[in-house]
């Protein structure tokens, strides 16, 4: 299994097999921390083979620098992931899509959305906070 994209995104959408992705983005802002980003999504797109037939455990996870969820009682979210290509087909690829609402991030800092499929890390998208000043500086003239 290839990841082929891993992307928070404002919006993502699958259309007839083609992974449509708007307002990719790896840094928020804020004025004040704990902050809640309102809405956004993660967008996967993967690539599978025949060897991967069978079924697996997906799991998804935002998590800060020392590896802790930012919501521990309701991550990882986890899900089955059945793959079974027709008899004949070398690859086929799908799209995964996760819409993510009312995400409260505590502090400032890095932290990632970490994707594990049978508890092996298959993707780590990184996703920076920082902290901007509440006031512009005052101009000099």
């Amino acid at each position: 299994m290839d990841t082929q994209v891993s992307v928070l995104c404002d919006y993502a959408a699958d259309y007839q097999g083609k992974l449509c992705v708007q307002g990719a983005f790896d840094t928020l802002f804020a004025r004040q921390f704990p902050v809640v980003h309102p809405m956004c999504s993660l967008a996967l797109r993967i690539c599978l083979v025949p060897e991967d037939a069978g079924d697996h455990k997906l799991a998804i996870s935002i998590v800060d620098e020392n590896g802790t969820p930012i919501d521990q009682e309701r991550m990882p979210i986890v899900g089955d992931l059945h793959v079974d290509l027709p008899e004949g087909v070398s690859f086929m690829t799908r799209n995964l899509i996760m819409n993510f609402q009312g995400l409260r991030f505590d502090k400032a800092g890095s932290y990632s959305v970490d994707v594990t499929l049978d508890g092996e890390l298959i993707t780590r998208t990184p996703l920076r906070l920082i902290q901007v000043p509440t006031e512009a500086p005052a101009q000099q003239a």
